[in-house]
């Protein structure tokens, strides 16, 4: 018996054997590695999404009492201790409206508080965030403030204020003081 060109034919194409996929060592080594990495990066992002809020909540909280403490101390003054109390207050302050500040209460409040034995009393009625960064922040105080000129009757007066603070180191310092 010979073989035929058609027997040599139906050998060679004979079944092909596959090789049997380890499933246990795909998911071993291949998919719970994958998911663990993707679990991972969402853990990182959402930390650092939560750290971020809390950062801003921080700085608001901080820009709120620095612009309600601040305000006060701006606003607030007797006519004996004036200069002492207006010069503390400067303390808080920052940049161009520092400067500006300072000119002010030399050139006209100190002067004409002593003089006119003016005193004014601040208290802020209510403050609130208008945005705020690690760096710099916006809040809108509400000011209560009573002056006594002499002897005369207290005049009561109500505004507001847009206060805006930058961070120098750990504390926040009044950059502009704008009534609104």
């Amino acid at each position: 018996m010979t073989d035929s060109p058609d027997d040599a034919v139906d050998v060679a194409a004979g079944p092909t054997q596959r090789r049997a996929v380890d499933w246990t060592g795909v998911l071993t080594y291949g998919v719970l590695p994958a998911v663990a990495l993707v679990l991972a990066l969402a853990a990182g992002f959402l930390k650092y999404v939560d750290n971020s809020a809390r950062d801003s909540s921080t700085a608001r909280t901080e820009a709120i009492q620095a612009a309600s403490t601040g305000s006060v101390a701006l606003l607030s003054y007797t006519p004996d201790r004036v200069e002492q109390q207006l010069n503390d207050a400067r303390d808080l302050l920052t940049g161009e409206f520092r400067d500006s500040y300072t000119s002010l209460i030399n050139e006209v409040v100190i002067p004409g508080a002593q003089q006119q034995q003016i005193s004014a009393t601040a208290t802020v009625a209510r403050a609130g965030s208008v945005s705020a960064s690690a760096t710099e922040a916006v809040v809108l105080v509400f000011v209560n403030q009573t002056v006594v000129v002499d002897a005369s009757a207290p005049t009561d007066m109500v505004s507001a204020v847009r206060v805006t603070l930058e961070r120098a180191g750990d504390e926040w310092l009044i950059s502009d003081f704008t009534p609104v």
